[in-house]
């Protein structure tokens, strides 16, 4: 019984007899495999990052399992097609609370025809990629009213935020008191998401220390998808220590992973520095609700970044 996934925030969708992902409901997620060699480039991909010797096993965990590829009639009505199967990173999960952020200043590979430059570029342009290093392509947050409730920003909306926006949301997203306009974000579930020995700060310092010293590949358009449930990770906060937090992080979307070619991806690392940097702050000064001004220069060279207070 294959279905449309239910909380999907970002990527095309199975909807309207668009093609677009689906889920069996078991575990399972079917991603249809795109033209172009793109799809072809993705199941290399994944075929390589689980089979390769240099990629420390622990690494693997920061990915969707790969299962294969299976011929599955396609959600647009089109016929048979190939599709990835991967985890269904939200299986098991009723009501959870997610955001895609696109990492890295550029989002296009080298060599890409010139129409996907052209729109890529306006794109990091007109959103905070160039000036972050990452930006956020969807979000979905469990609205205090009700279990089957959720705060969903359109996605013309998502795709206007600048800095500030992207600070608030960020600090939106482990708040238990509903987003309004006439009230800060109170970051109530701040040390429980971004916070302790499993949270999202723990893995993505783990993340960047792989990518200071991997030189297999470079990332291109991929996101961090980070998962967790309000009643989780609270009940989690409230068990001994050596508990998961219930938090789950994963990389996702690989179809312009292109070879590293022995040099340190630069342009991804960078965009982690970032995204741990405004984490960080949300952890540190949960009281300041995003209203601060603080300017973040980017260095795509070295991934490095320099706090700029204004």
């Amino acid at each position: 019984m294959l279905k449309p996934p239910e909380h999907q925030v970002a990527g095309h969708r199975a909807q309207d007899g668009q093609l677009g992902p689906l889920v069996d409901g078991c575990g399972i997620f079917y991603k249809p495999l795109q033209g172009d060699g793109r799809g072809d480039a993705e199941v290399a991909f994944y075929t390589s990052l689980f089979s390769h010797p240099a990629v420390p096993p622990h690494i693997h965990s920061f990915f969707p399992g790969f299962h294969g590829t299976l011929v599955l009639p396609a959600s647009d009505a089109s016929g048979p097609r190939p599709h990835l199967a991967l985890d269904d990173l939200l299986a098991g999960l009723r009501s959870p609370s997610l955001i895609d952020l696109k990492i890295g200043g550029r989002t296009w590979p080298p060599d890409c025809p010139e129409d996907y430059f052209q729109k890529c570029i306006v794109k990091d342009r007109e959103s905070t990629s160039v000036a972050l290093g990452f930006r956020v392509s969807g979000v979905q947050i469990q609205d205090p009213a009700g279990a089957d409730a959720f705060w969903r920003p359109s996605r013309a909306a998502v795709r206007r935020y600048m800095v500030e926006d992207v600070r608030r949301v960020l600090r939106q997203f482990v708040s238990a008191n509903p987003p309004s306009p006439d009230q800060k974000p109170d970051c109530a579930l701040a040390s429980a998401v971004y916070g302790g020995p499993d949270g999202v700060l723990a893995q993505l310092m783990e993340l960047k220390a792989w990518f200071e010293e991997q030189t297999l590949f470079h990332f291109y358009s991929a996101s961090v998808l980070l998962v967790y449930e309000k009643d989780a990770v609270v009940a989690a906060a409230g068990q001994q220590a050596g508990k998961s937090s219930g938090v789950r992080m994963k990389l996702v979307d690989f179809a312009h992973v292109m070879e590293g070619q022995g040099v340190i991806d630069h342009n991804f690392l960078g965009g982690l520095c970032s995204l741990i940097k405004f984490m960080s702050d949300v952890l540190n000064d949960p009281e300041a609700g995003g209203r601060e001004s603080i300017k973040v220069q980017l260095s795509c060279e070295d991934g490095s970044l320099e706090n700029l207070g204004i």
